[in-house]
């Protein structure tokens, strides 16, 4: 496996924007309005809207204004080195060493804002966002909102992401997740079941994260497909300032129980050891076991803008491969990222001591990552695509993440719409019951397991 080449690479982020952040006139998120040097970065003009017609339920990418483009370049193994400056360590060597793997590249387009209410929020709370006396926690800010606009740390740039507006609440009425064949086999996994988020300070209005009790966000989570999971259902609380607490039905004991190390590097049930806790959405749950940097910002190929993530018609067997999800429902764009560096605390365990976190300047989400195992080799190579979501009017990085272990040679898609025919559905208020606190207990989740 290819060692990382640290201070070499690091040079190259520093440099790659030197001097143009500081002049650069900045948008109401604190992205560089303007376009890069050369332009294959445009100026940011405003978020997109769809073509006429769409409405929920309709597939997004036959609305998008960008649909039918063709790519300007295509990497692969051949011509990666050419250009490997606007590459993750992850992405080289997924290029390098995965046979057939390549990275259609396509026109950028900044597509993403957010609603005029959290602007407005941010704005207003702009300098008064604070970071708790642990040095982890949210303790202030304004929500929703980017809590701290123009970051003087790596943890005030990670809440930036970890509290991005997201809506009020996020409802997949089916889902399909993959895990790519062991080795010495060819029978992958395929796992379907359902899922909610709720957050509740994520409706129109200014809230603190200390209201409800810290409460971050909730999530309802229940498999349907294969038999050996069908039944089995997790409810879980992510906390501004203290662990996520994990609540487990399983039916054949007909009982909850509490999961209290459920997060972290922790697996998940039902993917053969493939997917730790926390890589969920590149990076989930509390961020207190590491120290977080800001390395700089650079310019990378990123997932951007692709709606085939989103595409409910399209198949599991006829887009996952063996080793890689097939170049045709993914589109990588360049654009601006945060490079964030996260180093695990001393006296504090973890099977990725260090991860890089790449965050999109014009939205906070995080769309690629790297995770290094404890001899600094890259272990997993982590991408999500954005996509704006037009009923909130922001962007959204949830559907299709892509994990792949560069060690075994496995990957892991999760949140796909493939092989469902239903979209996900984004809720910019409460109106859905299931939209309270209270949903998100070990009480409700017995109540309905046992219906």
């Amino acid at each position: 496996m290819v060692k990382f080449r640290r201070k070499a690479w690091i040079s190259v982020c520093l440099g790659a924007l030197a001097g143009s952040a500081s002049a650069a006139t900045l948008t109401s998120v604190g992205a560089e309005q303007g376009a890069n040097k050369d332009g294959s970065i445009p100026a940011w003009q405003g978020a997109a809207v769809p073509d006429a017609g769409w409405s929920y339920g309709k597939n997004r990418g036959d609305y998008s204004k960008h649909r039918g483009e063709k790519p300007l370049a295509v990497i692969d193994a051949s011509n990666v080195d050419k250009y490997a400056d606007k590459l993750t360590p992850g992405q080289v060597q997924l290029l390098k060493t995965v046979k057939g793997y390549t990275m259609p590249v396509y026109t950028t387009h900044r597509s993403c804002g957010f609603p005029d209410f959290v602007i407005a929020n941010t704005k207003a709370g702009a300098g008064k966002a604070k970071i708790g006396a642990d040095g982890w926690s949210l303790e202030d800010a304004l929500l929703p909102s980017i809590p701290f606009p123009e970051p003087k740390s790596g943890i005030e740039a990670m809440w930036n992401f970890l509290a991005r507006y997201q809506g009020a609440g996020i409802d997949i009425p089916e889902g399909t997740s993959f895990v790519s064949a062991a080795p010495g086999s060819s029978k992958p996994i395929v796992v379907s079941w359902n899922e909610i988020f709720y957050f509740p300070w994520g409706k129109k209005g200014a809230f603190s994260p200390k209201d409800a009790g810290g409460f971050e966000y909730g999530l309802y989570y229940a498999y349907t497909q294969p038999a050996a999971l069908a039944g089995q259902a997790l409810t879980q609380r992510y906390n501004f300032a203290s662990d996520t607490e994990s609540f487990y039905y399983f039916p054949g004991q007909r009982r909850v129980r509490r999961l209290p190390s459920y997060g972290y590097d922790a697996p998940l049930i039902g993917f053969e050891n493939q997917y730790p806790a926390d890589m969920f959405q590149i990076f989930s749950g509390a961020p207190d076991r590491f120290d977080w940097k800001i390395v700089g910002k650079k310019e990378v190929y990123v997932p951007y803008n692709n709606f085939e993530a989103y595409n409910f018609r399209n198949k599991v067997k006829d887009v996952f491969g063996p080793t890689f999800v097939k170049a045709e429902v993914r589109r990588y764009e360049l654009h601006r990222v945060w490079v964030i560096e996260a180093n695990v605390k001393s006296g504090v365990r973890h099977m990725a001591p260090k991860k890089t976190v790449y965050l999109d300047e014009d939205t906070w989400q995080a769309v690629v990552g790297d995770d290094f195992d404890a001899q600094g080799k890259i272990w997993k190579s982590k991408e999500i695509p954005i996509v704006p979501i037009w009923e909130l009017g922001a962007c959204q990085a949830l559907a299709t993440q892509v994990f792949y272990d560069l060690s075994s040679g496995r990957y892991v898609v999760d949140n796909t719409p493939y092989d469902t025919s239903k979209d996900f559905k984004f809720m910019s208020e409460h109106n859905d019951p299931r939209m309270n606190s209270n949903y998100f207990t070990a009480e409700k989740l017995r109540a309905i397991s046992e219906r």
